[in-house]
Parts: C-alpha cells; structure tokens; sequence
C-alpha cells in the first residue's frame, strides 16, 4: 500500500474577508506542483462565507462538482433552471459537461456557511449538463460507511466517473474497515471533525491522506470522528 499524508496545516488558504478558504490541492492563487490533485480527484476546497456573501455567475466545463455543506446552508442557481438550497445534510453534484454557469451563496444574512468544494475530472467529455441532490440520513452512517456518490443508478448521487464517495460517523474506538471497489481505483481519507488512525499515522480535524495499491483498509476513530472517503481512479 502506497500512502500520501496532507496536514491541514500544509493547506493553501486564501482569506478574502468575506471567504475564507483552505485548499488541499492546487487552486486560484495557491500553487504547489507537489499538490496538482489526487488521481482524478483534483479539487478540495473547504469554504467559510459570510452571511449574505457568495459566488456570482461564474461558469465550468467537463468537471463533476461535489459541494457538501458542514454548518449552514448555500443558494444555488444555475443555468440549467435549478434554483435550490443546500442543506447541511444535503450532497449536491453538478455535472458541468459541455457548459453551466452558476451562483453559489449564504442563504442566511447573519450565520456564516461552512462547505466542502470538490471537483473530480469526469471519465466522459462533453455530456449534457447534469445536476443532482440528496438529503442523506445521518444514521445510515453511524459506524458504518454511507455512499453518497456512485457511478452506480442507485446508489448515491450519479457521478460521470468510477468515483465513489463515502460518509462515515464513527464513535471513539471504532474501527470500519474498507474494500475498494476497483484495484486501480485508490482512496483520498478527509478527516471532517475528530481524530483516527490511519495507515499507522494519527490524523485530525481537516488532516487528509490518500491510499493506493491497496485492497482494503482499516479506519480507527480514537474520538468521535466525521470523515469522508473519496475513492477515484488513479490513472
């Protein structure tokens, strides 16, 4: 098993007033050629705005766009005739495809918003612009792993890619073993709250590591832990 182990620490931040952003991988301003992604997982972003603020109209191309909501909830509308609130709770996938423009903001004028941004390069160019969103029940992952994101009908959000997304609640000495679903697929583990143990390393709040060449793994929670699993190809 190959391992790679990012420190929340080691993170880009960018700080906008309004946003304050932390990125595992390379994005806008920060530029790290040792951090251009993970596989075909390319973006993390992990973004507090301001109550009322947010992005305007902006567009995207041939990316799966990920947005998970930790704390507070966001305004989306786009071009596709969507206009939705996400909630914490709630994972919303946007297959940018050929072309879509949208907005994302604070849905609450006072209380920050606090979500996760992740973008996946998709496995076909060039589909129809796609968008998807699903309340996911917390219980069904209590000590257990819940697919949110599949390439699967069915199970979780759709996504144009072999990517799998996974949420997990695990109380204090639980440990949750997990088995790849493709041998040329590896996992990129993202530490939401808590602490766990990882590949032999100790990993906390916002700490992320990625695993390849490997079957299987274990994740050991030594406090209450939130984390999320992203399993995508490797090639």
């Amino acid at each position: 098993m190959k391992q790679v182990l990012h420190r929340a620490n080691t993170r880009g931040h960018a700080n906008h007033g309004w946003l304050d952003s932390h990125h595992t991988f390379s994005f806008a301003n920060y530029w790290n050629p040792e951090r251009m992604g993970f596989g075909k997982l390319r973006v993390i972003n992990d973004d507090v705005v301001d109550g009322g603020k947010g992005f305007g109209t902006h567009p995207h191309q041939n990316m799966e766009i990920i947005s998970i909501p930790l704390s507070g909830d966001l305004a989306h509308k786009d071009s596709m005739g969507h206009t939705q609130v996400i909630e914490q709770g709630d994972v919303q996938i946007m297959s940018a495809g050929t072309g879509v423009t949208h907005s994302e903001f604070n849905y609450h004028a006072e209380q920050a918003v606090n979500f996760l941004q992740i973008w996946v390069l998709p496995k076909a160019m060039n589909i129809r612009p796609r968008y998807d969103q699903r309340r996911f029940a917390q219980a069904d992952r209590h000590n257990q792993w819940q697919t949110v994101v599949s390439p699967e009908e069915g199970l979780g959000l759709w996504i144009n890619q072999d990517a799998y997304f996974s949420l997990g609640h695990l109380d204090k000495g639980t440990a949750l073993e997990y088995t790849l679903h493709q041998s040329q697929n590896g996992v990129y583990v993202f530490v939401i709250e808590g602490q766990v143990t990882l590949g032999g390393q100790v990993l906390s709040k916002r700490d992320g590591m990625g695993l390849w060449e490997a079957a299987s793994f274990s994740v050991e929670a030594h406090e209450e832990a939130e984390v999320l699993l992203m399993e995508v190809p490797m090639d």
